[in-house]
């Protein structure tokens, strides 16, 4: 397909389109390739109550035997109706909208489309769609996309540049062969993103994702062999002698290592010394530990004349890193020379980090993504700790990594991935496991609740506060407009500061469209204590470690993975206090079966393993279920057979053809080149 510049769409002008921009859309392809987030399926109307389900969006058919009331709560008109038949009474409202009265008149025959709740032990539909039935009949059956959105920026302006670029007659050139497509039931991949953005039926729309999602994990997997290699016995650059005292430290700590602990420590100093380059994944669930057993890593490269790098997601952790090393240094009279390093940083102090790490007067070395600029210059840098690894980019790690030639590489995840799924995705990479907590660590009390529990939860949460803790407050969206039925970050830090303006808690407001400075400043100010109240987004899933935060609240939590709640949840039972896991729970009986999985477990690979046989390819609708690695579309939970099956025929393509040049092959190699542009950094095959 020609792709051309959004502004080239008819309807897309320039102010447009740099709302587009915030959405990190510019082009047609990027349109293309700009998934929706959830479908409104069109269900056949019911035409008795007792058949409506709560907590569920219902359409229902009714004729109305009394016309439509306003009620005036304060400045703003309420519209009520009462809908009854045999099997009960459905109420009927509509907040500020006093015009629709007109429309509701006694005898209309009219279909009412939202979501039903059970209000005061009433069914109640608030701010429903109204249709006629023939305008209903004409979308019965149907799937309709819904987008991310972005202030400015509807959903029918999106859905409508979606249709335009479809219109473009020029299709894609197929890459996969179609014996390939056929064994594992692909569709073609101008049908897939036709389809995937306007279905017409729920089985077109999971044959659309089953092949897109084979392609990003394809792609990732030929993609990510090409940038990392095998590099198995490759021999040490940096030989290593384990340092008797060094490794004499972990038994001088205030605390007893586990025996996970030990047993990992012992595998990496097994690999430093082993003569050969250590490439390994250690994996630890939250509070398992990691970052002491990293300490111990970098304390050998210092004491055998070499540099340790530790490149941590955000600014506060890396802060926070390197603070807790200091102090281990100070209490334990460590002979280490660490420095920090991270964008925040003064010209000044920034220059003279590097003019250490550059001279070697500093032997470990913490900080961020600036840790890859160009002038940044390492001596004799021997070990790459990468912390939180799903968070850097794979062309980030390797840059790193070139930093000092062929150093030895450990990357630490938290995010406890199947074993199964771990050994496909991090190949080239040997896993150790963390599965152990340290001992007298105490447990989160957990609690499923529905939204009328939300009061009674900001209650708890302000007597926490007034007892000097702090509390995080996670919603799935950044603004109201994206989906409805979901709950916002905007609205409800608006409601929290309004609800607790006369000496409340001090509310503060964090997403992932925020600009880097302004995300690590809040960040900054929560960590210190100048705010009790964090409402965000997921991006404190990692990188801010906050102690004195007991309490944990999740609007709509059963749009997440379990295994993304569980990481969330870690970001509390940090300190000595006890501390607390809110799940609001919007989806039903059925999510509540799901996150009390969540509520009777804090075993994160327990609870991996039982997303991973929970979920299956049916079950696509709604925000993704797992944030790890790029993936636009793929889930690594939702879609592990197909996973598998990508990542097997990637290795069978490069096995037969490791530089991509057969004939047969050439419009993949295009496509790879404009993957690697895109995601690595400008990279090409």
């Amino acid at each position: 397909m020609r792709d051309y510049p959004i502004t080239e769409i008819k309807g897309v002008g320039g102010k447009t389109a740099g709302l587009f921009h915030k959405l990190g859309v510019d082009t047609a392809e990027d349109l293309l390739r700009f998934y929706p987030r959830d479908y409104e399926e069109y269900r056949p109307a019911a035409r008795e109550i007792g058949s409506l389900v709560p907590d569920t969006v219902n359409a229902y058919f009714a004729r109305l035997i009394k016309s439509a009331d306003i009620v005036n709560y304060g400045r703003y008109p309420v519209t009520t109706l009462t809908l009854r038949d045999e099997a009960g009474s459905l109420a009927v409202v509509w907040y500020n909208m006093p015009w629709l009265r007109k429309m509701l008149q006694a005898g209309r025959l009219l279909v009412f489309r939202g979501r039903v709740v059970r209000k005061r032990n009433r069914l109640t539909m608030e701010q429903p769609e109204i249709f006629t039935p023939e305008q209903y009949e004409a979308l019965s059956g149907t799937f309709l996309p819904i987008y991310p959105q972005t202030k400015g920026l509807g959903n029918k302006t999106i859905q409508k540049a979606v249709r335009a670029v479809l219109a473009d007659k020029e299709l894609t050139r197929e890459y996969l062969p179609e014996n390939l497509r056929e064994a594992y039931e692909l569709a073609e991949i101008n049908f897939a993103v036709e389809h995937i953005h306007f279905p017409d039926s729920r089985e077109q729309l999971l044959y659309a994702r089953k092949r897109l999602v084979f392609d990003e994990f394809f792609l990732f997997a030929v993609a990510a062999k090409y940038l990392r290699g095998k590099k198995e016995d490759v021999p040490s650059a940096y030989p290593f002698r384990i340092d008797p005292e060094g490794a004499a430290l972990a038994e001088r700590l205030p605390y007893r290592l586990t025996g996970a602990q030990k047993k990992v420590l012992g595998e990496i100093y097994a690999d430093l010394s082993g003569g050969h380059v250590m490439k390994r994944l250690v994996q630890g669930d939250v509070g398992s530990g990691k970052t002491v057993v990293a300490f111990l890593a970098l304390l050998q490269a210092s004491l055998n004349g070499f540099q340790g790098a530790l490149m941590a997601p955000t600014e506060v952790l890396a802060e926070q890193h390197y603070a807790a090393l200091m102090e281990l240094a100070k209490t334990y009279g460590l002979p280490v020379r660490p420095v920090l390093l991270t964008g925040a940083l003064k010209a000044k102090d920034k220059r003279e980090a590097q003019r250490k790490i550059r001279e070697h007067e500093a032997d470990i070395v913490i900080g961020t993504h600036a840790l890859i600029q160009d002038k940044v210059e390492f001596d004799r840098l021997a070990l790459v700790i990468t912390d939180e690894q799903h968070r850097f980019g794979v062309e980030q790690r390797t840059a790193l990594e070139e930093k000092g030639g062929e150093p030895h590489v450990l990357v630490m995840s938290a995010t406890p991935i199947p074993r199964t799924l771990a050994v496909i995705l991090y190949g080239d990479l040997d896993i150790s496991v963390i599965d152990e907590l340290p001992a007298g660590r105490r447990h989160i009390k957990n609690a499923v609740v529905g939204p009328d529990y939300r009061e009674n939860a900001y209650r708890f949460i302000a007597r926490e506060v007034a007892a000097g803790r702090q509390a995080y407050l996670i919603c799935p969206m950044v603004e109201p407009g994206e989906m409805q039925d979901l709950e916002n970050v905007t609205d409800t830090c608006a409601l929290l500061r309004k609800r607790w303006k006369d000496g409340g808690p001090r509310v503060a407001l964090l997403h992932g469209r925020m600009k880097p400075g302004e995300k690590n400043a809040v960040m900054e100010k929560f960590a210190a204590g100048e705010a009790d109240v964090l409402v965000s987004t997921t991006v404190v899933e990692v990188g801010i470690n906050v102690p004195n935060a007991t309490v944990m609240m999740i609007e709509n939590a059963e749009r997440f993975g379990l295994a993304q709640l569980h990481q969330l949840r870690g970001r509390v039972g940090r300190g000595d206090a006890q501390s607390y896991c809110i799940l609001v729970n919007t989806g039903g009986k059925e999510a509540e079966k799901r996150l009390d999985i969540l509520k009777n477990s804090d075993d994160g690979f327990f609870i991996a393993n039982e997303d991973l046989r929970l979920r299956g390819p049916g079950d696509i609708f709604g925000v993704r279920q797992s944030g790890d690695l790029e993936f636009q579309l793929a889930d690594i939970y939702t879609d592990a057979a197909v996973l598998k099956d990508a990542v097997r025929e990637a290795e069978k393509l490069l096995r037969k053809d490791p530089e991509l040049r057969r004939k047969e092959n050439a419009e993949l190699k295009k496509l790879l080149d404009r993957y690697l542009r895109k995601k690595y950094s400008g990279l090409t095959l």
